[in-house]
């Protein structure tokens, strides 16, 4: 019997057969493939979908195409229910609208959605099937902590902002609706819902939400819009949870700069919070007109301490503030200038104007020069941009020329 066996696997005929046959065998990947007429129905129809823009000239795109599938295999089994999470590509050079809609600069680019929405924070994590599978969980996992005992809301950390639920039960449209928000802003804020009778003392009026912000003694917010309407929860939770002056570290400093914006920076001891407070008032005051125009953020001396080297600081003369144009880096003439009406303001425009390029090349504007004074002997050296540097790396993308036609 074993020699009929043997025979039997290497004679030609049956090893054909099985080739054959694995050739039949269909695959378990199932990448959806995303093109301009399926795009909008497959991903709003999707709890998650994780999207791989890529090009098949791409080494980086080459690289990450088994991975991608060997983690789709493994999520498809760990989450088999249709549309519960959903591993899709596009093929940028095929359908360049697409690429454009969602700004791709960069192969391999792996955008997050939910329900259609594009998650702000894309994937930038190893390229491992490790890694992405552990990020998809993640983003599976339930958002919201259960409250048990309203006593647990005095014990709330109060360094990170916090948003609280009170609900009469969960299969409510007011709880999936703080639900789908909490999915969308969880690495923002943290999500707290009391459900039940443990909410009754919080519901007198029915369910609600509350903003309880960073500080010990700052007073809780109430949202006061429909707890159905998503647009108007988000937007509301959105606001409280992302702060107008950001903080940038070593880890979302590639995501910010890919913003494209310009950098307005405090650089700040880590203990300092007054001159933080400070600036974060100022620039709410003199600079919520140019919100989508430029960045607002905050930076640790100590970390940053390449940056401040650049323009010629140490941590001993934070607080500094500077901006970064992504070709140069301009400072602020003095911190205690932000009490000035309207400084900052002016520092910010006469980036956009040009006049601190320009400055940079040819000295001061004649208006700004003393009588007397040499125009030629007062050119301004500011530094190359230091920030540039934390930008995706083309040891790790192919990164699109902005003078290039591929998109």
């Amino acid at each position: 019997m074993k020699h009929a066996i043997f025979l039997l696997l290497f004679d030609p005929a049956c090893i054909l057969l099985l080739i054959a046959s694995w050739a039949c065998v269909p695959s378990r990947s199932e990448i959806v493939n995303l093109e301009s007429s399926n795009i909008d129905d497959i991903l709003s129809n999707a709890d998650v979908a994780l999207v791989n823009f890529y090009a098949d000239w791409c080494r980086f795109s080459q690289m990450l195409h088994p991975i991608f599938t060997e983690a789709s295999n493994i999520i498809k089994e760990e989450y088999s229910e249709k549309n519960n999470v959903v591993f899709a590509r596009v093929d940028c050079d095929q359908y360049s609208d697409i690429a454009q809609r969602y700004r791709i600069s960069k192969y391999p680019t792996l955008k997050l959605f939910r329900n259609g929405m594009m998650m702000k924070r894309e994937y930038r994590g190893q390229r491992s099937v490790t890694a992405i599978v552990d990020f998809i969980r993640q983003q599976k996992s339930n958002p919201i902590r259960d409250i048990l005992e309203l006593e647990e809301l005095k014990t709330v950390d109060r360094s990170k902002r916090n948003i609280i639920g009170f609900f009469e039960n969960k299969d409510s449209d007011n709880y999936r609706t703080f639900e789908k928000v909490a999915n969308i802003l969880h690495d923002d804020c943290v999500f707290l819902a009391a459900v039940g009778d443990v909410s009754k003392p919080e519901r007198f009026s029915g369910d609600n939400v509350i903003y309880r912000p960073l500080g010990e003694n700052a007073p809780d917010m109430v949202y006061l819009g429909s707890l159905t309407n998503f647009d108007l929860a988000y937007a509301w939770t959105q606001d409280k949870c992302v702060p107008l002056v950001r903080e940038i570290t070593f880890e979302n400093g590639e995501e910010l700069t890919e913003e494209g914006l310009p950098f307005l920076i405090l650089f700040h001891m880590k203990d300092d919070s007054e001159s933080l407070e400070k600036f974060q008032q100022e620039v709410a005051r003199q600079l919520i007109g140019e919100k989508g125009t430029i960045n607002f953020l905050h930076a640790d001396c100590d970390k940053f301490r390449h940056p401040l080297l650049h323009i010629q600081k140490t941590p001993a003369d934070c607080p500094v503030i500077a901006i970064d144009s992504f070709k140069h880096m301009y400072v602020f003439s003095d911190f205690n200038d932000l009490s000035i009406p309207g400084k900052l303001k002016q520092f910010v425009q006469d980036l956009h104007s040009g006049k601190l390029h320009r400055e940079f090349h040819h000295g001061p504007d004649p208006t700004d020069v003393a009588p007397g004074q040499e125009t030629g002997d007062l050119a301004s050296s500011p530094p190359e941009s230091s920030f540039q540097k934390l930008a995706p790396s083309e040891y790790r993308y192919t990164i699109l020329k902005r003078d290039r036609d591929e998109l």
